[in-house]
């Protein structure tokens, strides 16, 4: 993880650098910045094929896992709109109990994050243990509380728990 710390600090530095010139090489605009950012960091998590494989092997699952959550993002706003116009509410707001794989109090805060940041959920508590997380979903289909447990495990919780390893 300091490696990413590290390629972000220098990635952000040089592209400030090279962004700021008088005159500017490049029109200095956002996407501008974020290319030259983006360009620089993946330059530098190439070469850590040399000294740090984790982390080059780590970066593809962040970047897929960052793309699945935008996709549930999405599709959750999508559907609270859709139930919002129209006139029939579709919601089946239900509170349940999700056992968690997740064991520190890093993995369980990020899960309780990403959770709560899909419209549709919430996380409400962690029982005393930290065995158990208490979730508040809005669109649980015919009650079938254990598909819900399983999108969440599979979906959110498998992949945060293979990027903290």
């Amino acid at each position: 993880m300091n490696t990413f710390y590290l390629h972000s600090a220098l990635s952000f530095i040089a592209a400030y650098l090279i962004t700021h010139r008088d005159p500017p090489p490049l029109p200095y605009n956002a996407f501008t910045a974020a290319f030259v950012f983006l360009s620089i960091f993946w330059m530098l998590w190439l070469t850590t094929y040399f000294y740090n494989r984790v982390y080059f092997r780590k970066m593809p699952k962040v970047i897929a896992f960052g793309a699945f959550f935008i996709k549930e993002l999405i599709v959750a706003n999508l559907k609270i709109a859709f139930d919002i116009v129209t006139p029939h509410f579709y919601m089946r707001p239900t509170v349940i109990a999700f056992p968690l794989a997740a064991k520190t109090d890093l993995e369980i805060t990020l899960l309780s994050c990403i959770i709560s940041l899909t419209p549709g959920t919430l996380s409400i508590d962690v029982s005393e243990d930290k065995e158990v997380l208490y979730i508040h979903a809005l669109y649980v289909k015919g009650n079938d509380i254990e598909h819900l447990k399983h999108k969440i495990k599979d979906g959110f919780e498998r992949p945060l728990l293979e990027l903290t390893s």
